[in-house]
């Protein structure tokens, strides 16, 4: 009997199982928004951009990111699948299968980088509080810790996951961490000053927009394998902007301030060492606990997506896949790992602008029956998506790549659609 978590691509989640209320979305994408990588890409804008330029651009890429996410979400809602499951419906039983494959490589990738960057952030953590030689500064220890409890997390299922612990009291505890590190700005930074403060200009706002946009878009090939649970597209769409645009504004604002004011050495650790110095520590372990469920969110749908791809119970394959990107993490060396991710990952963003064009243009948000085959004019949209994308990251970086990319490959897959339907009339 299959369980209401675990539902395979192929089984649309029954209404008796669709739980997930705006307050159980709001809170699983507020704390999606969070987490140590969030903050780092706000080191990241920090110095091209100064703190005004840097929320500007946050402010803009988060809420460009969350309407396109949340859109992406009421097709879960709408259709009962997982997101692997609803490309079926855009692209053909057999075309979702390559956009299956990468997403499996992307999200076993990203589950072991995250279960790293839980590492070292404990490492220092441990480090500063016990010592260099303590048990506590053991990276094998805490690769082993953070990759069981992620991988129990994914077994488990999002349903227990998201009612049991996030909209009980996980959320409540990430808002305090969260107004801890405000207050501990607001007290400590002379936040005037660097508000007027410009940045160095090695970086153009519309980058700084591409970077930011692209933290949300990364969860589209995931969405739908949560928001199908939802009981309504209306509260899937409002919990999820909310919940994720307050939640990656408030931290990535967090990570920009932080840089500038106390944390301007260019060391590697430089942001962490500061957030660490917050609470004497304890707001930076919060958020460092939470991060355990990006790495959760990466094991499940991986294993959804696996999924569609083989005959194996969800929850069984969660098992499997948690325990590989831990073993990834402990024998791998991702860093020359990240630029494959982000490789794959830019395939996601024109891919969901020809799922969202066929679903809420063309179908009108209707569910066709299922093709075996192919869609052609899909597939030829998203490789003409992808292929801008490259190229106006190569030729003029200046403009941003991913909005681009996705309103192209959807608008080519209107026209596409639409040339068919009259070839097929006058047939």
């Amino acid at each position: 009997m299959t369980t209401p978590s675990h539902f395979s691509a192929d089984h649309p989640v029954p209404s008796s199982h669709r739980l997930f209320g705006a307050r159980d979305l709001f809170a699983l994408w507020f704390s999606l928004g969070i987490g140590l990588m969030v903050l780092q890409v706000g080191a990241m804008l920090a110095p091209g951009l100064g703190l005004a330029g840097a929320v500007l651009a946050i402010a803009l890429g988060t809420g460009v990111g969350v309407l396109l996410l949340g859109a992406a979400g009421v097709i879960g809602s709408d259709t009962g699948l997982p997101a692997m499951g609803t490309l079926r419906l855009s692209l053909g039983r057999h075309g979702a299968r390559l956009p299956a494959v990468l997403n499996l490589l992307q999200l076993v990738g990203w589950g072991a980088f995250e279960i790293i960057v839980m590492r070292d952030a404990a490492s220092l953590l441990g480090a500063r509080a016990f010592g260099e030689d303590s048990l506590w500064n053991s990276p094998m220890l805490w690769t082993v810790c953070f990759g069981a409890m992620a991988t129990l997390l994914a077994v488990s299922g999002p349903l227990a996951f998201v009612r049991k612990i996030l909209r009980k009291w996980g959320i409540w505890v990430l808002m305090a961490a969260c107004l801890w590190l405000t207050w501990n700005l607001f007290a400590k930074a002379d936040l005037a000053e660097l508000w007027a403060r410009a940045g160095d200009g090695s970086m153009s706002l519309a980058v700084g927009f591409d970077i930011v946009i692209a933290m949300p878009l990364s969860w589209l090939p995931l969405i739908a394998d949560y928001s199908r649970f939802a009981s309504s597209a209306k509260r899937v769409f409002g919990g999820t902007v909310l919940g994720y645009f307050i939640g990656n504004t408030w931290l990535m604002s967090l990570g920009v301030a932080y840089t500038l004011a106390f944390a301007s050495s260019g060391e590697a650790n430089a942001l962490l060492l500061a957030l660490a110095g917050a609470g004497i520590g304890i707001p930076l372990l919060l958020i460092l606990l939470d991060e355990s469920e990006k790495a959760f969110a990466d094991i499940h749908s991986a294993a959804v997506s696996t999924s569609v791809l083989v005959r194996f119970k969800v929850e069984h394959l969660a098992l499997a896949i948690g325990v590989v990107c831990t073993l990834i993490a402990l024998l791998a060396p991702l860093a020359q790992y990240e630029n494959f991710l982000l490789l794959i990952g830019s395939v996601f963003a024109p891919l969901f602008g020809v799922v969202l064009m066929d679903h809420f243009v063309i179908r009108r948000r209707r569910a066709p029956a299922l093709v075996e085959g192919l869609h052609w004019q899909a597939l030829v949209a998203w490789v003409v998506g992808v292929a801008a994308y490259h190229t106006i990251a190569a030729q003029a970086p200046e403009f941003g790549a991913t909005l681009p990319a996705l309103v192209l490959a959807g608008g080519l897959h209107a026209l596409l659609s639409v040339s068919r339907g009259r070839e097929t009339v006058r047939a």
